[in-house]
C-alpha cells in the first residue's frame, strides 16, 4: 500500500508552499480555497500586481512602528485570503460553499470578506489573536478548524 497524505495534510502542505511566494517582510501567509477536494484558488500576502514589493521599498508598518493586528489599512500588501478571493473572482470561479486553508488564522477584514464570499469552513495552522474575527465567524456559522502539522 502506498503511504500518502490525507486531504488536510495535502492541502496544508500546498498552502505552506504558496506562503513561500509572499513578499511580506513581517509574516509569510498562504491561502488555498478548496471545494470537493479540488483547488479553486490560491493567494499569498504581498503588494498588488505591478506595484513594488516591500522588499524593494520597505515595510510601511515597520517604518511607522505599527503593532501586529492593528491598522490593517496601513500596509502596501493584501492578505493571502484577499488575494485568493480576488484570484477566484478574476477567473470567474464561485467559491461559495468552499473551505479555505490558511497558514494563519484570518483577521477581521478577511473574515468579513470570507463570510460574504460564502466560505463555509476555515482551516488554519497558526493562531492570530483577533477576537472580533472569531465572533463574526461564530455568528455566521462558519466552521473553524486548527490543524497541527
Amino acid at each position: 500500500m502506498i503511504d500518502r497524505p490525507d486531504w488536510d495534510s495535502y492541502f496544508a502542505g500546498i498552502t505552506m508552499l504558496v506562503a513561500q511566494r509572499s513578499t511580506c517582510l513581517r509574516r509569510k501567509v498562504g491561502a488555498l480555497i478548496v471545494r470537493d477536494k479540488r483547488i479553486l484558488a490560491t493567494g499569498y500576502n504581498g503588494a498588488p500586481t505591478g506595484l513594488k514589493h516591500c522588499s524593494e521599498v520597505g515595510c510601511v508598518r515597520q517604518i511607522n512602528k505599527i503593532p501586529s493586528g492593528e491598522r490593517h489599512e496601513l500596509c502596501r500588501g493584501l492578505h493571502a485570503e484577499q488575494n485568493a478571493i480576488i484570484q477566484a473572482a478574476l477567473a470567474g470561479v464561485s467559491i461559495a460553499g468552499s473551505s479555505i486553508y490558511s497558514t494563519t488564522y484570518p483577521c477581521v477584514l478577511c473574515a468579513k470578506m470570507l463570510i460574504n464570499a460564502g466560505i463555509k469552513e476555515v482551516v488554519f495552522m497558526a493562531d492570530y489573536t483577533d477576537q472580533l474575527s472569531k465572533e463574526l465567524f461564530r455568528e455566521a456559522g462558519i466552521k473553524l478548524r486548527r490543524l497541527t502539522i
